[in-house]
């Protein structure tokens, strides 16, 4: 699976950082701090699936995402989250990847802060090709050396190339 095919320089997004807000009320509980830093990541997520042109309705994107990640975490551990979905809202496969320095709460399996995040949403008709691809993904984010990598590229153009020696 070329993973490559469908990732192109406009859907990565190396500062995450700057497109969540992360400033809460002092009062914050620490359980809706996670909830929402959460839900803003993947409203920021949709934001850059958004700019394959294959959404039909960003927001409903977002909500699609937000809903199929209450039902359990895509926060795979090592740093590492894969929010998928498959909705009526894109109109082909579509992939991006998504960098935080900082590293956000994203309720990991392994409880650490994810900074390489993969969004992903595919067609409701489309389950062999979507569960492919998700099979591909994670064989490259089981090798650390291409988890760190990812997280030392510079620009998109490396996170190409990172991919494509994993293919």
């Amino acid at each position: 699976m070329r993973l490559s095919r469908y990732l192109t320089p406009e859907l990565i997004e190396l500062n995450l950082d700057s497109l969540v807000d992360l400033d809460f009320p002092e009062d914050t509980s620490e359980q809706r701090r996670v909830r929402e830093t959460k839900e803003r990541v993947i409203g920021a997520l949709s934001v850059v699936l958004n700019r394959s042109g294959s959404v039909r309705n960003a927001q409903r994107l977002f909500r699609d995402l937000h809903n199929r990640e209450k039902k359990a975490t895509t926060g795979i551990g090592r740093g590492v989250a894969i929010p998928h979905v498959r909705t009526l809202q894109v109109k082909d496969f579509v992939i991006a990847f998504a960098r935080s320095d900082v590293g956000m709460e994203f309720e990991a399996l392994d409880g650490r802060p994810v900074t390489i995040f993969f969004p992903m949403a595919s067609p409701p008709d489309d389950d062999r090709f979507y569960l492919k691809v998700y099979r591909s993904l994670s064989e490259i984010l089981r090798f650390e050396d291409s988890v760190r990598h990812l997280t030392e590229a510079e620009d998109p153009h490396q996170i190409l190339r990172i991919i494509r020696s994993f293919e």
